[in-house]
């Protein structure tokens, strides 16, 4: 039972609800996937990762980039603004770019890498996510701590299961790769 004192308290919390979560809407399209997904991100674990993902969505920065690495039973990455466009980039390079903007410092949590969980891409070192993420297939713990999680796919999940799959080791795409045509920011 609440203190008489807290009882309105609660009641205005109630009534306020939580704060509205910001997130992305992707319009994926393609060979394989065509459709679009909703991911929630999350400010208050990686707020530094999720301001850029939106910056860089709201400029349309990520309109027609391609999903240039994309592992079966692993992840789906794309996010390359500068050579993984479709049209007009230079998709023998996609992978290899990142934006404008400076490299983000990493913002590591507890949150485990299932399913649907998106992260940031980066090199060897922590220090070197920019604008590539990617999107979970199936749970993979050992990135666990090591890559910042910077959100999760809340509706569309059956449209990252149908993202043209990459060969070999490494995943590349052959071919024409299927791309986020549009990237909103969404609240």
């Amino acid at each position: 039972m609440l203190k008489p004192f807290l009882a309105p308290l609660a009641a205005l919390a109630l009534i306020a609800g939580p704060a509205a979560a910001t997130g992305l809407q992707i319009k994926i399209a393609g060979e394989g996937a065509n459709g679009t997904v909703t991911i929630d991100l999350f400010e208050d674990v990686a707020p530094n990762h999720a301001e850029r993902l939106t910056t860089l969505a709201a400029r349309g920065a990520y309109d027609g980039v391609a999903f240039h690495r994309v592992i079966d039973g692993f992840m789906a990455q794309t996010g390359d603004v500068q050579f993984g466009k479709v049209e007009g980039g230079d998709m023998s390079r996609a992978g290899m770019g990142g934006s404008d903007l400076p490299n983000l410092e990493a913002e590591f949590s507890d949150v485990p890498f299932d399913r649907g969980v998106v992260g940031m891409a980066r090199s060897q070192d922590p220090d070197s996510a920019n604008s590539q993420f990617f999107i979970m297939f199936k749970a993979g713990h050992f990135l666990n701590g090591q890559y910042t999680a910077v959100g999760r796919v809340t509706d569309g999940m059956e449209v990252i299961d149908a993202i043209k799959r990459g060969k070999g080791q490494n995943g590349a795409v052959i071919g024409r790769p299927d791309a986020m045509s549009t990237v909103t920011v969404t609240e």
